[in-house]
């Protein structure tokens, strides 16, 4: 393990350089943050509506006394969104969906050949294939947890039209009450950590295959496990040093 942290090291040390062509690069950054950021907007959106429905559903449930008022669950799904569900959970799923692709992509150009093919050509390989990706995250994926804010609040909103739970001028009041703008900026500094994250251990994983096939796909899952468990252990510190 501890080798393994010194190779990825030793690989980010080569992939955040300034690229041999910046147009080069800037097209492949826009062709990433269509690959990593806008092919991944559908499923935001749906998590994040179903997600911010849950999560009024139980807060309602668990409202029994009559000297708590129902805009507080309108807070609550905000709070719940902002702070843990969008930037975290959309980020776990990301990991799966952006990470096994990166770590199977860069994986299948290992295995034929394809890295040595630039390497022997001068061109910093590590740099052409995992900077635009790291750079495409880091930039796409606020505008994703963005958005999924908003689905995840309209979810709760969509409880109180078709449910007798709550009415709607109820959770809008709790939406808009007690709105401290940090909590967005607490959210976005986590996605940004995490997009990275997500990026550079899956393309790590991808870069250093060796075998065939099957060595690609244990990479892919390889890359899904250890960026979700680096998510989990830098939400915790994240929070710790931003939020204490």
């Amino acid at each position: 393990m501890i080798s393994r942290f010194g190779s990825y090291l030793f690989l980010m040390f080569k992939v955040f350089r300034k690229p041999d062509k910046l147009r080069v690069y800037r097209k492949q950054l826009i062709l990433e943050i269509y690959n990593l950021g806008i092919e991944s907007l559908g499923i935001t959106a749906i998590i994040s509506i179903f997600m911010g429905a849950v999560v009024a559903i139980q807060t309602a449930y668990n409202i029994d006394s009559p000297l708590i008022p129902l805009s507080m669950i309108g807070f609550t799904v905000r709070q719940s969104v902002i702070l843990e569900f969008s930037p975290t959970i959309i980020s776990l799923i990301l990991a799966g969906k952006v990470g096994s692709r990166i770590a199977s992509e860069i994986g299948t150009m290992r295995v034929t050949e394809q890295i040595d093919a630039l390497d022997i050509m001068g061109i910093n390989s590590s740099n052409f294939l995992i900077f635009p990706k790291v750079s495409a995250a880091i930039l796409i994926n606020p505008v994703l947890i963005i958005i999924s804010m908003g689905f995840g609040l309209m979810g709760g909103y969509f409880v109180a039209i078709f449910t007798n739970l709550f009415s709607t001028h109820d959770y809008i009041i709790g939406v808009k009450s007690w709105f401290e703008a940090y909590t967005i900026f607490y959210a976005i500094m986590k996605t940004i950590v995490f997009a990275m994250l997500i990026t550079s251990i899956s393309g790590f994983e991808g870069y250093v295959v060796k075998g065939g096939a099957v060595e690609v796909g244990a990479a892919s899952t390889r890359a899904v496990v250890w960026s979700s468990i680096m998510i989990i252990l830098f939400n915790l510190i994240l929070t710790q040093l931003l939020l204490s």
